[in-house]
């Protein structure tokens, strides 16, 4: 059995914790008696839980023996395993709730961030319908596949990739706010050179604003979103933050379908102008909401910043456990950061410790897996439908709306369970059961290859079976990714590199997702349906790296995830958890001392 962990660390945080590392027990006083309780045939020593400003600290050696994970103490108090029993106590004292005037607000807060995630989502299915639409074919003499409607979609990503410098000096330097005010307006300029666009060159450049304006928001938004939120609702926070994606795509794809019975070009003029209204939304709210606790100390306005956690996460009590806890783990992080962060343009404190290594490689991962997992097949729904026979726009369109609307409702499911559910066995399960559903799709189209004469399907059984396979494909996949995709880069980074992480994150996301939107098209008009393979044989490779190196941050401070950091093998720390003692009305009474 693992020894108990450390909690007290780091030195302005020590009178927060109760135990020392390995076989010590942290005392209150000297007065105070360490009690035991019989088990069976394990003996748990356990230590009143106190608020943390009124004890000084003492170890005591313990004896090392076996200890019950869950146990019922007495009649009225059990055990619970919790990931980080300091905040479990906090966060039981200072209940929120959550339809008080504070939680609506911090609600509509966290919408103006979906808002800016849903102009992302609106772009990404609204290629895929437009490339399928007879007067924009007409207009710029493109297709579904080959490399005029790569270069088309492609310059997106490369917008994203040149604003990755200055998204984060702006987020760092302005505050998150003004990041997401920065990302809308350069959006809008996007949108109107797009749709008013008679060249292709004016819509490609219309096309690398648009990248560029992504990059400010989605730097700025979640990092907002997981500054803003309480510790126990962050999950939920950032995943409904990045279920915007599909709060864009379902009503670009509606659009479309509906547009192409318009006989003009306004087919495709109207859903590209109506990409604004989102980021309308943004700028007209964005500077109504508080700034992010975090960068307001990170920029020395502690009092501001003491102010807002304790309406928004103590009841307006800015002596709260929560809010205590939250200040003092904000303090010592960012003392900590400063011996490595040197100046806003520099990037080394990414790489330049053990800590900053594993936090910048969780996000690094996420944003190649994310990108790379074969739901970068969807931007090119219309190209897949018509291989396996569906050849009308009438019907790639409407089955891309099937597409979103079922993606959304694994993301959708997965984001009510965020806060509960841990990161590291859902991405290992779910990248692989992606896999698993992604290679069915593939041997289903390879069939069919196989029994067409010419470009006539003989067997609609098999199409029917490789298009059923291909939606719980991306139901799977959007339920593993799509709210982790903003939850795990952003409680991976610590408050100084979270926007030069999530620049990173953003960076990784733009040259993969280059990859899927320039290579994508010319890959699926030269080699059809093997394109898949790639995506199924990646994704097993994928499973085992997760299963390696993803570090569970489920149920932890953003902060106290600095320990876990910094242990010589974080993923094996990650999985460790704490014991207390939970009477039955809920009120945590002692944390339990695995000796």
């Amino acid at each position: 059995m693992h020894p108990t962990r450390a909690l007290g660390t780091r030195p302005l945080l020590d009178s927060l914790r109760i135990l020392c590392f390995a076989r010590f027990e942290i005392v209150p006083d000297r007065s105070n008696v360490t009690r035991s309780i019989d088990l069976g045939e394990d003996i748990v020593q356990f230590q009143t839980m106190s608020k943390p400003e009124e004890h000084a600290v003492e170890a005591v050696h313990v004896e090392p023996m076996q200890s019950a994970t869950t146990a019922v103490v007495s009649a009225d108090v059990h055990a619970k395993e919790v990931h980080n029993a300091e905040l479990f106590a906090a966060i039981k004292e200072t209940p929120i709730e959550r339809w008080s005037k504070e939680s609506i607000q911090l609600y509509c807060f966290i919408a103006v961030c979906f808002c800016c995630s849903c102009a992302n989502g609106y772009d990404g299915s609204l290629m895929s319908s437009i490339l399928a639409m007879p007067y924009f074919k007409d207009k710029f003499q493109s297709g579904l596949v080959g490399q005029k409607t790569s270069l088309l979609s492609a310059l997106y990503s490369v917008g994203s990739i040149a604003a990755f410098p200055f998204a984060p000096y702006v987020s760092d330097r302005f505050g998150r706010r003004v990041g997401m005010f920065t990302g809308a307006i350069i959006i809008i300029v996007g949108a109107i050179l797009t749709s008013t666009a008679n060249t292709v060159a004016q819509f490609i450049v219309g096309r690398f604003v648009l990248g560029a304006g992504i990059m400010f928001m989605t730097v700025s938004a979640p990092a907002y979103a997981v500054e803003i939120a309480p510790p126990h609702w962050r999950g939920r926070a950032v995943g409904f933050y990045n279920c915007g994606w599909f709060g864009g795509s379902i009503p670009a794809s509606f659009i479309t379908y509906g547009c192409q019975y318009i006989n003009s070009d306004y087919s495709w003029r109207i859903p590209l102008i109506l990409q604004c209204i989102t980021c309308l939304v943004v700028i007209a709210s964005v500077f109504f909401m508080p700034e992010s606790p975090r960068h307001l100390m990170a920029n020395d306005e502690t009092e501001k910043a003491i102010d807002i956690l304790a309406k928004y996460h103590g009841n307006g009590d800015r002596h709260a456990r929560l809010v205590m806890l939250e200040v003092e783990e904000i303090k010592e992080n960012l003392r900590q950061d400063a011996l490595y962060n040197k100046g806003i343009w520099d990037w080394r404190p990414l790489f330049a410790t053990h800590n900053s290594r594993w936090r910048t490689s969780q996000a690094v991962m996420m944003g190649v897996f994310g990108q790379f997992s074969g739901n970068g097949l969807s931007y090119y729904n219309s190209s897949i439908f018509n291989i396996l026979g569906y050849t009308s726009s009438f019907q790639q369109l409407g089955f891309t709306v099937v597409n979103q609307v079922v993606s959304a409702t694994g993301a959708l499911t997965a984001m009510a369970l965020t806060d509960r559910m841990p990161r590291r066995k859902v991405l290992v399960y779910g990248t692989f059961v992606g896999a698993c559903l992604l290679c069915i799709n593939a041997a289903l189209q390879n069939a069919l290859s196989k029994s067409a004469v010419g470009d006539t399907i003989t067997n609609p059984n098999l199409a029917r079976g490789a298009l059923a396979f291909f939606f719980l494909f991306n139901t799977a996949n959007s339920f593993a990714y799509t709210p982790l995709q903003g939850v795990v880069p952003a409680e991976a980074l610590d408050t100084r590199l979270r926007a030069k992480g999530l620049a990173m994150y953003g960076l990784v996301v733009n040259v993969f997702g280059f990859i899927n939107l320039y290579a994508g098209p010319i890959a699926l008009n030269n080699i059809k349906y093997n394109y898949v393979w790639i995506f199924v044989g990646w994704d097993f490779i994928e499973t085992a790296l997760w299963y390696f190196f993803c570090v569970e941050a489920q149920g932890r401070t953003l902060e106290e995830l600095e320990w876990v950091y910094n242990q010589p093998n974080p993923v094996k720390a990650s999985l460790q958890v704490d014991k207390v003692l939970v009477r039955d009305d809920g009120v945590v009474t002692e944390k339990v001392v695995d000796a």
